[in-house]
């Protein structure tokens, strides 16, 4: 999509402090990158390029993505695990897989195996000890996909361990209060796209003026009516919220829908680590 529409990229940063944190791992910092939507359209090659090479610059100990690399068809995912294949890390890469990875019957494993092949590590209910077991990624399953089941994961967990954990939709950090989750990172709702200042989103809003503009009109513009983002939580359509003990971090995303974003910038994340 061109910057017109999308808007400059930005670099958000910020320290996430963990109970228990290993000595080791102050200071490591993370990059998070989510909703791609690479089709050609939705997301530039420049952006794409320039929140690659950002990445590298940092020289991040860990890299993780969170999902939304297609819009619809597969297909686009091979060119962009060319581009993610770049990408470099201390203690590699991993991703789980957003609800648009799941859109037809052969997407799991056409996505899943496209970034395998450039060492990208997919998370499918799976937990991953970069670092050993001094802090474990759980990568879980998209939150309307019928093979959801945290419980089996931290259940796995030694609880007094501290963890970082993926998950496509924010709204499953209300599902994981009963869990320690000391930082999950999500995506999704790419931050609400259009944010009046003042004002906020105007995602949580979209319905109630959805039901009052004529079906006609809604035919004639069908873009600005489609429901993208699916939320029940849009007070964490982006940044940083504590729920209860837990931490969830929502990114905006590199990609853009039409009409595009206003006030609402696609994002590159880094997180540095540091002891509560």
């Amino acid at each position: 999509m061109h910057r017109l529409l999308s808007g400059p990229l930005t670099v958000e940063q910020l320290t996430v402090k963990i109970a228990d944190l290993s000595a080791s791992l102050r200071g490591k910092k993370l990059v998070h990158l989510s909703d791609f939507h690479y089709d050609g359209v939705l997301l530039s090659e420049a952006m794409l390029e320039e929140a690659i090479a950002l990445s590298n610059q940092i020289q991040p100990d860990l890299v993780l993505l969170t999902g939304d690399y297609v819009t619809t068809t597969p297909k686009p995912i091979h060119q962009l695990a060319l581009h993610l294949q770049k990408l470099q890390s201390q203690a590699g890469i991993y991703a789980i897989l957003g609800n648009h990875d799941l859109y037809y019957k052969n997407s799991k494993t056409e996505i899943t195996q496209a970034l395998t092949k450039v060492g990208i590590q997919v998370l499918w209910n799976e937990i991953a000890y970069p670092w050993g077991d001094k802090l474990p990624i759980v990568g879980l399953v998209d939150y309307y996909y019928r093979e959801f089941n945290p419980e089996l994961l931290f259940n796995q967990l030694d609880p007094t361990r501290p963890r970082i954990v993926l998950c496509h939709n924010p709204d499953t950090a209300a599902r994981l209060q009963p869990w320690r989750v000391d930082l999950q990172l999500s995506g999704h709702t790419h931050g609400g796209q259009v944010v009046i200042p003042g004002l906020g989103a105007v995602l949580p809003y979209h319905r109630k003026i959805m039901q009052k503009i004529p079906v006609k009109l809604r035919r004639l513009l069908p873009f600005l009516f489609k429901e993208y983002f699916i939320v029940h939580h849009s007070e964490w359509l982006q940044g940083l919220h504590h729920i209860g003990k837990n931490q969830l971090y929502v990114n905006r995303g590199l990609g853009t829908y039409y009409p595009g974003r206003l006030f609402c910038p696609p994002e590159l994340t880094v997180i540095t680590l540091e002891r509560e």
